[in-house]
């Protein structure tokens, strides 16, 4: 879900990259490696964090894509009984999406690194550098906003064909005037509910709300420090858990932590040496944590989603060890951060793509056979593909037309 990791500092949405425009790297950095390791080093970074996107992004989609096209491991299992085919086969291999929902933690812990690394090297290089907050508000929205606007339109315009092509898939919600601006303004899981048949679109409330109360995290990352903050934010987010998300309320700070341990992430990169080794065992952790999630899972999805975003934090930060430069990037790291480039696009018009290709083919009925599934996800990338070309880059551009001068300079 960003632009390209190298700048967090104002300008990156973490759901999708941006390669077209690449944002500068503050010269100086106290502890920065030479000009060419860092090069480098940015790109092995923007490998792995693309890569950890694009798998996100489809694992949501195709565990959304799953739910709306099939009838369920359940219902499969009792039916096909002992019996086995390729069709079967194929079935039973995809159990592991049941814990799809995996994906959106990955995309907090990568939205706070992103977001915040480009602050932690020019803290770095300048202790007493100050956020500019009206600006950094001003590229977030241009970057957001023209590309959220459009996903809506999408939606309303696929879910009214929907409604066309009884029975109506149990999906749709409201696709009102009251619902299309609670959604415009990010207020869906506090004023109302999500638009239409995109439910995906809860997160990026969130999303918005992590960026507007930014610059106070950063101003106490310069009074006590990150490690400081990183607690402070989790005492909230437990707070918050008990007094809102068990009032099915959403608000950021039940799911701030995730997002601050990814800028905590940022924050210790920065600070460390290319010499800096971190432990083998941090993937041990990361596979323990995740683990736990998927157990934790079956009892609730909040607590699982904690685990899920420690685990990943784990991942990030020995994945984002300097060896790791883009000689080392594998052929599936390659593809997979392909798909990270428009994973945001994705994101945001997969669901309401399902929904009508459901309608449209089956009358919203689950589906006994698991291949149509596939097919969906056949179609809603090439789209989202197209998406991203038409709207989000253009929105890329604009947001990169409001960097600071002194930043474009360096670039």
């Amino acid at each position: 879900m960003s632009d390209s990791a190298l700048d967090a500092a104002g300008s990156s949405l973490p759901l999708s990259p941006s390669r077209p425009s690449r944002p500068s790297r503050p010269a100086g950095a106290a502890a920065s490696p030479a000009p060419s390791d860092a090069r480098a080093d940015s790109a092995g970074k923007e490998h792995v964090i693309d890569a950890m996107r694009g798998f996100a992004a489809l694992l949501v989609a195709y565990f959304h894509c799953r739910q709306i096209a099939w009838v369920g491991m359940q219902a499969f299992h009792q039916s096909v009984t002992h019996a086995f085919s390729l069709s079967a086969i194929a079935a039973y291999l995809t159990f592991p999406i049941a814990w799809g929902s995996a994906g959106v933690p990955i995309f907090f812990v990568i939205s706070g690194y992103c977001i915040h690394r480009g602050g932690a090297l020019r803290l770095a290089s300048n202790p007493a550098y100050r956020l500019d907050a009206a600006n950094f508000w001003v590229r977030r929205f241009a970057r957001i906003y023209p590309v959220l606007l459009a996903a809506l339109v999408l939606t309303f315009a696929l879910d009214w064909f929907s409604l066309q092509l009884p029975p109506v898939s149990h999906k749709i919600r409201e696709i009102g005037l009251q619902a299309f601006l609670v959604n415009l303004f990010s207020l869906q899981g506090v004023a109302g509910k999500t638009y239409g048949s995109n439910g995906a679109l809860w997160t990026l409330s969130l999303e918005v709300q992590f960026y507007a109360i930014y610059p106070l995290l950063f101003a106490l990352r310069r009074r006590i420090g990150m490690t400081s903050v990183l607690a402070l934010v989790a005492v909230v987010n437990v707070a918050s858990a008990y007094a809102l998300e068990r009032h099915d309320i959403q608000f950021f700070t039940s799911y701030w932590f995730s997002w601050t341990l990814g800028a905590w992430i940022a924050d210790a990169k920065v600070r460390s040496t290319s010499q800096t080794r971190s432990s083998i065992w941090l993937y041990v952790l990361a596979a323990g944590f995740i683990a736990l999630g998927c157990v934790a899972f079956h009892f609730g999805q909040y607590a699982a989603f904690q685990l899920w975003a420690l685990g990943f934090a784990f991942y990030l930060y020995k994945a984002l060890d300097r060896r790791n430069g883009p000689q080392r990037a594998t052929f599936g790291t390659r593809l997979l951060s392909r798909f990270g480039d428009f994973s945001f696009s994705l994101y945001l018009i997969h669901l309401p793509i399902f929904v009508l290709m459901s309608s449209l083919l089956f009358r919203s009925a689950l589906q006994m056979s698991i291949w149509p599934s596939f097919g969906y996800m056949l179609v809603a990338v090439p789209a989202a593909y197209v998406f991203y070309r038409l709207v989000e880059l253009p929105a890329m551009k604009w947001s990169a037309s409001f960097k600071p001068k002194a930043a474009k300079a360096q670039q």
